[in-house]
């Protein structure tokens, strides 16, 4: 067999996060202490706009997810439309809730206060119009404190890949009880293709795009955290696997679980809770 060249980018890469080794695996084993990661509290919560720029779905995953709770809020009688957010980060997902319609209350959940503090300087006017609240709890205390059917819409994006299983399955099982009949839960997130070779393929060239961005920017910084979250989304406590991910839901008690909206990792995931 010939020598076979590295490709620039994995060279780079290697470069780039060899040196910093152990902070990569102090992260990564971070996952095995808490079941909810604390990354977003470093230079990715500060930068978490640049998120629109390395994978735009996401910012389209965010569109999408307040276009699903429109569509909800059209077909529904409930006044105010009470919405439960996780997961609520810098604002760009609450932002597209809020804009869904003008009868909504909105309770935005996130354990970082990095993000969540920009959040609610960007959206202050709807936090004094009484359409949006704010917890700093995690999402399963959070969800813990609240009654049972009292929810009219769960949404969240690019929250629930970062929890780990054990963690994920509690938050959904408290979804459930807190939506009302006939209520809704949104997701738009990292599903990871069941198709193991496509999605290996997909996240090489997810690592290739960063590198494409960040680099002429000189952020190598954001560039090595980005690498080490990603590491921990693929990590098997943590990645979300989109069959296991939807028969997860039926098993808690979901029907006409959807899957839509994909593009490579990400999709739009829907769910209903019975309404007897």
């Amino acid at each position: 067999m010939g020598i076979v060249a590295l490709n620039p980018s994995i060279a780079l890469l290697r470069a780039t996060l060899l040196p910093a080794l152990p902070l990569t695996f102090s992260l990564l084993f971070m996952s095995e202490i808490s079941p909810y990661d604390a990354q977003f509290s470093s230079v990715i919560g500060q930068d978490y706009d640049m998120l629109q720029l390395i994978c735009p779905a996401a910012t389209e995953m965010s569109r999408l997810v307040g276009t699903a709770a429109a569509s909800y809020a059209q077909h529904t009688d409930a006044f105010p439309l009470h919405i439960i957010e996780l997961g609520g980060g810098t604002g760009i997902t609450t932002l597209s809730l809020l804009m869904a319609t003008e009868a909504s209350q909105i309770l935005s959940i996130d354990n970082e206060p990095t993000m969540q503090n920009q959040a609610k300087q960007r959206l202050q006017a709807w936090q004094t119009e009484g359409r949006l609240r704010f917890s700093a709890d995690d999402a399963l205390t959070a969800l813990q404190q609240l009654a049972d059917n009292s929810a009219d819409l769960v949404a969240t994006a690019y929250t629930l890949h970062n929890f780990l299983h054990s963690y994920r399955k509690q938050v959904i099982k408290e979804i459930f009880r807190v939506l009302k009949p006939g209520g809704q839960f949104i997701n738009g997130d990292r599903y990871g293709l069941d198709d193991l070779s496509q999605h290996t393929r997909t996240v090489q060239a997810e690592i290739s795009h960063y590198f494409k961005v960040l680099l002429p920017l000189g952020r190598n910084d954001l560039l090595e955290q980005w690498i080490v979250h990603l590491f921990n989304d693929e990590s098997e406590p943590h990645v979300m696997r989109e069959t296991v991910a939807v028969q997860q839901l039926l098993d808690t008690g979901f029907v006409q679980v959807g899957v839509a909206h994909r593009q490579a990792v990400n999709a739009l995931v829907t769910a209903l809770k019975p309404k007897h």
